[in-house]
């Protein structure tokens, strides 16, 4: 019996929406040609939501030549029409964010009140700020000789793959949609196998807002079909891509097929440096934010802390009481809970394997470094906020991503030292410093290897600031101007005035 394209769906919290589970095509749901579909599983509690359909690489097709017909009319279209339809589709997100927050909480785990609600707002922040930028996308004149003018075109780049994470469903999609179709390019977009619900939703509101057909696709899948389907597609002129450092890899392989432009924000182990002059309470709650939001499941993650030998105890005791105090894990459509459940069985299992190599190798456990077997969190993904200290430049919990609520620490002496240490790892994505030296914090902002620092804070993402790595994080930015520039080529047309001498 085949699934249908929609279902009647009741969540945790008693919202009632009907569910797309088709391909988002052509602003239309379609079945999968073959059929085949893929559940997706609650992290609370380990149950199947929803099935969908999972597209193979004969949808993948489809849907590229969706787009690419789609393009030859929207490159025209002018950038206050694309503003327009952008500042009303952030305005259905608005009048929908209950619903979506809900969602999100549902197939992804984060807590809705303290977490999934945040995405949806920040979403919505985005998507007017590229309609903002839809009309002011320009070249520039360039004359150097009066005998000849010429003058740059930033076109858009044509048909642009996108490949979106489990952690960030929404949000990441949405950094990726809205400069992309403000520059007047046209999208196939593939959801994580492991969050296709809200995506799939925002399908209908696309069609609501009243985007032409073939502009936005959304497609679910696996990335080893469907993702290498869209990163290799030939008529496919841009990937962008966000995800771990080995997935990236496979990306960057796969659209050599024909040299398509790249972006890719990968992983990291970012560190946070906290001075023997810093302000120890601030640092305590930002070291907080910085590992234990999203469940530790956030690239940009403070995982790796070092703090100087001179308050070093004093930082791990508040550190340990202020998470303990703060980050609550329960019901995630509670109000009071924070920190939710990993999205997977496997990813649970990964990040408890490499609690226990943190023991064996050596750290200190000073809070969690366990499952939560707590009533009915028992049943779902739920790890305990885990604080390990005492640990060592070579611990592999020190060098390896573990994309989960778990944070090492480690004591250090010199400015020298640290930042050896920091810089250490293959990872260049963010890095903090807490300092009220503003001569040593600028200093370390130009020394450490990352495509973003944050001094007195950690993890904070701004729309209007350029977001992405270095090393094996990536290459690229998102968010910003910068983000904008990176769905755009510049045309050079050189027109002659003069005579041949």
């Amino acid at each position: 019996m085949s699934l249908p394209l929609e279902v009647d769906v009741t969540l945790p919290d008693g919202t009632k929406v009907q569910q797309p589970t088709g391909l988002f095509i052509n602003n239309e749901f379609v079945k999968s040609k073959s059929g085949a579909t893929l559940d997706s599983i609650n992290p609370s509690t380990g149950e199947v939501n929803s099935a969908v359909y999972a597209a193979e690489e004969e949808d993948i097709d489809i849907a590229v030549a969706a787009a690419r017909k789609s393009f030859k009319s929207w490159k025209k279209s002018t950038g206050v029409d694309r503003g327009n339809l952008l500042f009303k589709f952030a305005d259905l997100l608005e009048k929908n964010k209950d619903l979506l927050a809900a969602l999100e909480a549902w197939d992804s785990g984060k807590a809705k009140y303290t977490n999934a609600i945040f995405d949806v707002e920040e979403a919505i922040r985005v998507f007017r700020y590229y309609a903002g930028w839809a009309d002011k996308i320009q070249g520039k004149l360039i004359q150097n000789d009066p005998k000849k003018l010429a003058y740059t075109i930033h076109e858009p780049i044509g048909v642009c793959g996108q490949i979106i994470p489990w952690n960030y469903p929404i949000l990441m999609a949405v950094w990726k949609i809205a400069p992309a179709v403000a520059a007047g390019n046209t999208l196939v977009l593939k959801t994580s196998e492991i969050t296709p619900l809200s995506l799939l939703h925002l399908g209908k509101l696309w069609v609501e807002a009243g985007f032409p057909a073939g502009v936005l696709n959304i497609v679910t899948g696996y990335g080893a079909v469907a993702g290498n389907a869209l990163a290799s597609h030939l008529d496919v002129d841009k990937i962008a891509f966000t995800g771990s450092t080995a997935t990236g890899r496979l990306i960057q392989k796969a659209a050599s097929s024909n040299l398509k432009a790249v972006t890719l924000e990968c992983g990291g182990k970012s560190p946070l440096i906290v001075m023997p002059d810093a302000d120890i309470e601030q640092a305590v709650k930002w070291a907080a934010i910085g590992i234990m939001t999203n469940q530790g499941q956030v690239c940009t993650s403070t995982s790796r802390i070092y703090a100087h030998e001179d308050i070093y105890d004093d930082f791990v005791k508040k550190f340990a009481d202020h998470v303990l105090a703060e980050y609550k894990q329960g019901n995630v459509f509670g109000q009071d809970s924070v920190v939710g459940p990993q999205i997977s069985k496997v990813h649970h299992d990964k990040i408890m394997s490499y609690i226990d190599i943190g023991k064996k190798e050596g750290a200190k456990v000073v809070i969690g470094g366990e499952k939560n077997e707590e009533g009915d969190l028992k049943n779902g993904y739920f790890i305990k906020p885990t604080i390990f200290s005492d640990c060592k430049p070579d611990m592999r919990i020190i060098n390896e991503e573990i994309f989960g609520p778990v944070v090492a620490v480690s004591k250090f002496k010199t400015d020298e030292e640290v930042l050896e240490w920091a810089n250490q790892t293959d990872y260049g994505l963010g890095a903090s410093i807490f300092t009220k030296d503003i001569v040593r914090a600028h200093q370390f902002a130009a020394d450490l290897e990352a495509g973003m620092v944050w001094i007195n804070s950690s993890n904070d993402s701004d729309l209007h600031v350029p977001f992405g790595g270095v090393k094996m994080s990536g290459f690229g930015r998102e968010l910003g101007e910068y983000g904008l520039t990176m769905y755009t080529q510049a045309k050079a047309v050189h027109v002659n005035m003069g005579t041949i001498l």
